[in-house]
């Protein structure tokens, strides 16, 4: 049986926390399937995108089959800004994985221009 889970974006601009409109988010499944594509909103933050998530009811015995989560990555791209992928975030059944996303403005990072930022998020001790 499976469940539903939501992930949440915030993007903002480094230094000032300033909220980013037209930030392309991409959500995708650990093997590379689009889940879904957004674009933030003047506030820097998308609808929660609904997942795919293993029941609860499948993790509540020791060592479980299945992990109790739905493993994505996330890309992020602005124009003038370094990109982001985020990989490995863990989405659990009936809540919402909220991901802040800090966008640093290419003038800050001159001979950097066409660097991506990769964060890895290791997983959980359950």
């Amino acid at each position: 049986m499976s469940a539903t889970g939501y992930i949440q974006v915030r993007a903002y601009a480094s230094t000032a926390r300033f909220p980013l409109k037209d930030v392309a988010i991409t959500v995708t499944s650990a093997d590379g399937t689009a889940i879904a594509m957004r674009l933030t909103d003047r506030n820097g933050m998308i609808d929660p995108i609904e997942v795919p998530v293993p029941d609860k009811s499948e993790s509540q015995e020791p060592e479980p089959p299945e992990k109790p989560f739905a493993s994505v990555n996330l890309y992020a791209r602005l124009k003038g800004y370094e990109q982001v992928e985020a990989e490995n975030l863990q989405v659990f059944a009936d809540t919402v994985t909220n991901q802040n996303l800090e966008l640093i403005p290419l003038s800050e990072l001159p001979n950097q221009w066409d660097q991506t930022v990769i964060f890895n998020t290791p997983p959980q001790n359950l």
